[in-house]
């Protein structure tokens, strides 16, 4: 193994195990991936993010995909090829924070201006889609362009996409996303109840 995909595997191995700790994703859910030249190195489908070993992460060219990769990459390959191709991606991650998804639920499809001051500066504006009812690629695509606007995106009661340079970026953008739902969703529930 080449000493830049050992960097990459560690860094996935990293991150992964981070999101899980956080309660970011699930034990067998959530994905990533990065970039390289004319390839990413994306997760095994039902792979352990906390758990990752070097079988769970698959090199995928970004043309001329085989059936044998589609059915062992993740099940998300289509949204992150896209992102790829349409915005300035290096590294994307795909999590389930619980907070984005409530709001996400809970709010109407709209762009999420956070209200704390870490949200505003380190995400700006993240965008709340819905994509029921499209095919896999008019999601795979509605994802990708939303992401042309924002680091981050959430989708109606499924979870999160950030994109970064790496994946160190795109988990910053994921913790802050899932940090200002938190406080999107306290301050929301506050104001609720003085309204009684």
């Amino acid at each position: 193994m080449e000493k830049k995909e050992r960097r990459i595997i560690n860094e996935m191995r990293s991150i992964g195990r981070d999101l899980f700790l956080r309660g970011l994703v699930g034990s067998h859910s959530g994905n990533m991936s990065v970039l390289v030249d004319e390839e990413i190195y994306i997760t095994r489908t039902k792979s352990m993010l906390g758990r990752l070993k070097r079988e769970d992460i698959v090199r995928v060219p970004l043309v001329k995909l085989t059936e044998e990769v589609l059915k062992i990459a993740s099940s998300e390959i289509s949204v992150h090829l896209s992102i790829y191709k349409n915005t300035d991606a290096k590294a994307i991650l795909h999590a389930h924070p619980p907070y984005a998804v409530i709001l996400s639920l809970i709010s109407e499809e709209i762009e999420v201006n956070p209200c704390d001051y870490e949200g505003k500066l380190i995400l700006g504006s993240f965008h709340i889609l819905s994509t029921e009812g499209l095919s896999k690629e008019e999601r795979a695509e509605r994802i990708a362009f939303s992401l042309q606007k924002s680091k981050a995106v959430v989708e109606k009661g499924h979870g999160s996409f950030a994109k970064g340079d790496s994946l160190e970026e795109a988990y910053m953008y994921t913790t802050s996303l899932e940090s200002s739902s938190f406080f999107q969703y306290h301050l929301e529930t506050l104001v609720k109840r003085r309204g009684r």
